[in-house]
């Protein structure tokens, strides 16, 4: 898929987490090392317009999109969005060290079936290389990572519709638990921020968070 699961990407990304019941954005910054929150805001959807991480009602799920972003006035219009639900599958499997990205590629495509119960032609894949295997140095760990494309594809029409590009596809478990590696409700408040409500809401906006953070991966 173009826009990956695990591609860098620029530090201009803002987190957007569409959810069962709410959309949650936030725009970070950072500067000598150090994330500030530029904002952050939270819109509840209507009922409905997201089931088990499935987007059904796109105008709805998009009208609530540019409501959020009206208040939050973020000066990135690019963003990062995940992929959640029962149509996201994850695999961890092992692969030959000595194949090339290219090699691996075809292969995963080639053995796709073995893991993936829907049509390759309806799925987006990708994979990242996540280090040696215990089984031995012949062997790395690959972590393989696909979804129904028609779902990828609903988060562009969303993102369309409130003037806002998908530059970054990620899962929604990578995503909280890239956050969850940071003590981000320690991150410095910017000027439009107040730090002690701050402090209170990040919990919440793990997911959002963690996929802000993903434009800063090295």
């Amino acid at each position: 898929m173009g826009k990956g699961f695990f591609r860098r990407k620029v530090d201009t990304v803002l987190g957007v987490d569409i959810n069962d019941s709410s959309i949650r954005l936030i725009e970070l910054g950072r500067s000598a090392g150090v994330f500030s929150v530029q904002g952050y805001e939270t819109q509840a959807l209507a009922a409905h317009a997201v089931v088990d991480g499935a987007l059904l009602d796109l105008e709805g799920v998009g009208r609530a999109l540019q409501q959020a972003l009206s208040r939050l006035r973020p000066s990135a219009r690019s963003a990062a969005v995940a992929v959640a639900g029962p149509s996201v599958i994850t695999r961890l499997i092992e692969m030959d060290a000595g194949l090339s990205d290219e090699q691996m590629a075809w292969k995963i495509q080639m053995e796709a079936d073995q893991f993936i119960p829907y049509p390759l032609d309806d799925v987006a894949i990708d994979f990242q290389v996540r280090g040696p295997s215990a089984q031995g140095e012949q062997w790395v760990e690959v972590m393989l990572a696909a979804c129904l494309r028609e779902q990828v594809e609903a988060r562009e029409k969303v993102f369309a519709l409130a003037g806002l590009v998908l530059q970054v596809v990620d899962v929604e478990e990578f995503a909280l638990e890239r956050a969850c590696r940071q003590d981000f409700a320690s991150f410095a408040p910017g000027h439009r921020v107040d730090g002690a409500q701050w402090a209170v809401d990040a919990r919440g906006m793990g997911v959002a968070c963690g996929l802000a953070l993903r434009s800063f991966a090295g």
